[in-house]
């Protein structure tokens, strides 16, 4: 959902070239996104922030009332890191911005569909470096090595897999020390994890 159909159209006819991905429908209203969700099958929902006369806010506020059990990326000119929390803490799924390479949008795609959390790059580097800060760790919060290790993974969008991967352990390993960080914060899933951290974190962000 964008109100700028040059970018719409231009979208939808990038992601016919990826086997995997297609655009059921797109429109630019809250009001018309809603309806097209009561008529249609829709996996994952790519949302504007700025939608003119309205903001992507409206409509996270009332999609999770129709039982929609899709999945929503923000994909926007840019955020405020305060509404970059808000989206997270209304239900969203993550964050692109639209500076950066299509092929970077597919990746952020199939990540959200398999039950990743999404950040642009540009925006969660500030995180980052907070969290390799250890006097900050220890002042916030008692993190292990592991476990900082594993939530600047998550930071950056990485599966367990992944993280896995660049630290040379194995996913469950990944998937205990996860455990660990959402016993310490009092979350339940990745992208609440996220949201705590860009809370604790917003001062900091360039």
């Amino acid at each position: 959902m964008d109100d700028h159909t040059l970018f719409r159209e231009a979208l939808s006819r990038w992601l016919e070239g990826e086997g995997d991905l297609e655009m059921a429908a797109h429109c630019a209203s809250v009001g018309e996104a809603l309806g097209l969700l009561r008529r249609h099958r829709i996996d994952i929902v790519l949302l504007d922030h700025d939608l003119g006369k309205e903001r992507g806010f409206e409509f996270l506020t009332h999609v999770w009332q129709l039982g929609f059990e899709g999945r929503v990326l923000m994909v926007t000119a840019g955020m405020t890191d305060a509404d970059s929390v808000k989206a997270l803490d209304l239900g969203a799924h993550g964050i692109f911005l639209k500076h950066s390479p299509p092929e970077l949008l597919a990746d952020a795609i199939r990540k959200v569909m398999a039950g990743e959390t999404w950040l642009d790059p540009t925006c969660v580097q500030a995180l980052v470096d907070a969290a390799k800060r250890p006097e900050r760790a220890r002042r916030n919060r008692p993190f292990t090595e592991r476990e900082s290790d594993v939530l600047r993974g998550v930071f950056e969008g990485l599966s367990n897999k992944e993280i896995g991967a660049r630290l040379d352990i194995s996913e469950s390993s990944v998937k205990a020390a996860l455990q660990q960080l959402f016993q310490k914060t009092g979350v339940r899933t990745r992208s609440q994890l996220v949201r705590i951290a860009l809370e604790e974190h917003r001062g900091e962000w360039t």
